[in-house]
């Protein structure tokens, strides 16, 4: 099983934006996701950036308040639950491709490594 952790906690913000003070409107996301198999742990990370719609803000909630989960939540409703799910299964095809390569890179005159 793959856990998945979002980190929405680098973001950029106005200054001000319709009364309001650092305003986050752009949320620089790192998805990383992680397994152990055979006693051994693999992950892989997936970045971007997401722009949030700052139109209509309703329920402001000041940047000193802010939570990660929060930030979290706006950018996957932002995304959408199919952009969401591509992420994380981009991630989950990397791990499996480093559980089980299927194209490894061998350099001519060394010793071939030993298969796990």
């Amino acid at each position: 099983m793959i856990t998945y952790n979002w980190n929405c906690k680098t973001v950029d913000a106005y200054v001000e934006e319709a009364g309001n003070d650092d305003v986050v409107y752009n949320v620089h996301w790192i998805v990383t996701g992680t397994t152990t198999e055979g006693g051994k742990e693999y992950s892989a990370t997936n970045i971007g950036t997401q722009v949030l719609n700052i139109d209509d803000i309703t329920n402001f909630i000041p940047f000193d308040q802010l939570t990660n989960d929060e930030v979290v939540a706006w950018t996957q409703a932002t995304m959408g639950a199919e952009q969401v799910a591509t992420i994380e299964a981009n991630i989950a095809d990397a791990i499996n491709l480093e559980i089980n390569p299927v194209s490894i890179t061998l350099t001519i005159g060394e010793p071939v490594p030993p298969a796990e």
